[in-house]
């Protein structure tokens, strides 16, 4: 299983005291059944008929690359990296983040396991997404909360809502 290092004192390395740092999957991941892949290809060919119809053929790709990246992201299982909180920012493998370059974090549960959010300022990544593996939520909040703002909860968006309507409507697995 994964390895937890926490040293209260912190571990010095020149100005950088790292405080926490854990080993989990790079992304929240599930493995999925025959039926979700049937129903991706099956959507998406209904969806591709209907755009050919009206010869929408720049549509009718992008619907076949999305859900060709939907069923190579689900069918592979993520690797395992370092994630680590220093007092100069967050480290997911080799990609830092200041403290400067965040907004603030919130929790959310992804498949079944706690999953750290932390929004950016910058458009692009937007958000973090850190999977906790063997290290507890409150833990974790304890840590971050001196140098980002905690949020309980955070106001979905239209995109996300349409999203689960979507899975509660035409779910692709039960």
């Amino acid at each position: 299983m994964a390895d937890l290092e926490y040293d209260p004192e912190a571990l010095t390395t020149g100005n950088i005291k790292t405080l926490l740092s854990w080993h989990s999957p790079s992304r929240p991941w599930k493995p999925r059944t025959r039926q979700f892949y049937i129903g991706a290809f099956v959507i998406t060919a209904l969806v591709s008929a209907i755009l050919f119809l009206f010869s929408e053929y720049v549509l009718i790709f992008t619907a076949w690359a999305l859900t060709f990246a939907a069923v190579a992201l689900s069918s592979m299982k993520p690797a395992d990296i370092t994630h680590r909180i220093s007092n100069q920012g967050i480290t997911i493998g080799e990609k830092t983040f200041l403290w400067k370059e965040l907004y603030d974090f919130y929790f959310k549960r992804e498949f079944g396991e706690d999953v750290l959010h932390a929004r950016t300022h910058a458009l692009i990544p937007g958000e973090l997404v850190i999977t906790l593996g063997p290290l507890s939520k409150d833990h974790l909040r304890d840590t971050i909360v001196s140098y980002l703002p905690f949020r309980e909860s955070v106001e979905r968006g239209f995109i996300e809502k349409a999203g689960d309507w979507l899975a509660r409507t035409f779910p692709l697995e039960k």
